[in-house]
């Protein structure tokens, strides 16, 4: 089945692609088409801040990733939105911009114009839409941790997105007057009133189509039957860091040896596509307190129903706040000239429980969990089979760079100093997890490696850069036209921040580069 020629098609209403469908439909000029494989966002879960937690369990507005086994790493099950909005509409909801020095890193690995002069410009733009705000409802608990931080040098800040980074406070999240604040939300709905934008959901796109080298449309499934759909100028990938690359591959753009042995077709030879995997590792730690500072009873049996109903009421208390109270940006060695590690306190806590599920605790408890910010173990995507219902082989390859190890147990030692001071050690009864056992760096790097957890911010696979790279600083697929990625794929590096904010930045700058090229 063949549809109408658009102008531009974009795979995935995800972060960056309804910023995309925004930003390039605002003048009328240009007719977008815009394909998600999942359903709408229209659930109260997903405007419910709270109710992520219950989003992560739905097949039908997430996708679930298993990655490789890898030694004595066991495999994963990585999670991603599925639905519109993408991961923003089930995200932890946290906003941060990272730091200026990672995006003049881009520049010097020749990504030109996308240094923090250009990108700052993108994060106010994309903010006046997005307007993101500070936990105001918190207690004592965050004010406890923030003392005992600044015990240890590192101070309280009221934003924590300045220019230094270092510092610690209450976390900017998305949420607007106690509702979830989406890519979707902020972007796309105000969009979809427009003549010139289609949005289609249910459509999985397996391939990119092309004539030689022209980029000439997509094909793939909705509700089983096959699509076709016709681009006169572009068609722009943005499925994310994990998908991304898929799409690429099975399309004929990858490693040639790679993709000749599962007979796809090779239309350019791009090593780097699936390469360049980075994801940040983390791993929860639960404190038991001594007193009821914690949400814990707030988020169970009879007061949750009264949490429900408050919040259904005027959309307050803990029902309207985010994953996580308060961030920090540290350093684990005091000369570093930026933050190389990230912290995120949750004022309540939860167990695992032998199905796999979690449950709040009946007794005062919180979680916290740190990662380095600039991780450099690099792992890989690449294609199990040629057809698009085979999970790919997603190897992580993590804490494999030296420099991942050290500041990891770093890292992990700074905690243990956190939680031993005043005035939060005095509420602290004991570390249920990971343990007092986890005591030596080996011990650490281990409890990582084995234990750990994804920030589910992969990012890396088709990198933008110099001529080696998939991408050239324009996000133009090299060897080939009309083909772009924009999504987290594209960053080079990783950043000193959780991804989501930067990818709707990259979309708006994006958005300016292909405008320009149209005009």
């Amino acid at each position: 089945m063949s549809e109408a020629a658009f102008d531009y098609i974009i795979v995935g209403a995800g972060s960056a692609g309804c910023v995309l469908a925004d930003r390039l439909t605002a003048d009328g000029r240009s007719k977008v088409l815009l394909l998600e494989a999942g359903p709408t966002d229209a659930t109260a879960l997903v405007s419910m801040p709270k109710g992520f937690g219950k989003l992560l369990t739905d097949p039908k507005r997430v996708h679930y990733i298993p990655t490789a086994a890898d030694g004595d790493i066991p495999g994963e099950t990585w999670i991603r939105g599925k639905m519109l909005g993408g991961s923003s509409s089930v995200n932890g909801m946290m906003y941060f911009r990272g730091h200026p020095e990672d995006y003049e890193e881009w520049v010097a690995l020749g990504a030109a114009g996308w240094g923090w002069d250009v990108m700052s410009r993108a994060f106010a733009a994309t903010e006046r839409q997005l307007r993101p705000s500070v936990c105001q409802d918190h207690g004592e608990l965050g004010d406890r941790l923030i003392a005992a931080a600044g015990a240890l040098g590192v101070p309280r800040v009221e934003n924590l997105n300045h220019d230094e980074q270092f510092g610690i406070g209450y976390a900017p999240r998305t949420i607007r007057d106690g509702r979830r604040t989406s890519a979707a939300s902020a972007f796309l709905k105000p969009a979809m009133r427009r003549h010139n934008l289609q949005v289609e959901t249910g459509v999985s796109i397996d391939r990119i189509l092309f004539e030689g080298t022209r980029t000439t449309g997509v094909r793939g499934r909705r509700g089983g039957a096959p699509v076709e759909y016709a681009a006169r100028r572009e068609v722009i990938v943005s499925t994310g860091g994990l998908f991304s690359p898929q799409l690429l591959q099975r399309s004929g753009i990858g490693p040639a040896a790679s993709l000749a042995a599962l007979g796809i077709p090779v239309v350019h030879d791009a090593p780097g596509v699936g390469a360049n995997l980075l994801e940040h590792r983390l791993q929860m730690m639960h404190y038991r307190l001594n007193r009821p500072i914690s949400a814990n009873p707030r988020l169970q049996g009879l007061g949750l129903l009264r949490s429900a109903l408050r919040y259904a009421l005027g959309r307050k208390g803990v029902l309207a706040a985010g994953s996580y109270d308060v961030g920090a940006f540290f350093k684990t060695d005091p000369a570093l000239d930026r933050p190389d590690c990230e912290l995120l306190m949750a004022p309540y806590g939860y167990l695992f429980q032998p199905d796999g599920s979690t449950k709040v605790p009946d007794f005062p408890s919180f979680h916290m969990f740190g990662y380095p910010l600039r991780s450099r173990s690099k792992g890989t995507i690449r294609l199990a089979s040629a057809d698009p219902d085979v999970p790919a082989v997603i190897k992580p390859n993590y804490l494999s760079d030296p420099y991942d190890r050290q500041v990891t147990v770093a890292m992990f030692r700074f905690i243990r100093r956190l939680v031993a001071t005043s005035p939060l050690a005095d509420v602290i009864v004991e570390e249920l997890a990971p343990g007092r056992q986890i005591e030596s760096d080996q011990d650490i790097v281990e409890l990582y490696r084995t234990r750990g957890q994804a920030g589910y911010h992969a990012c890396g696979t088709v990198a933008m850069g110099g001529e080696d790279a998939p991408l050239d600083s324009e996000l133009r697929v090299r060897g080939v036209s009309g083909l772009r990625v924009v999504d987290g794929s594209v960053m080079p590096t990783m950043l000193s921040a959780n991804t989501n904010g930067p990818i709707m930045a990259i979309g708006w700058r994006a958005a300016e580069l292909i405008l320009r090229r149209r005009n």
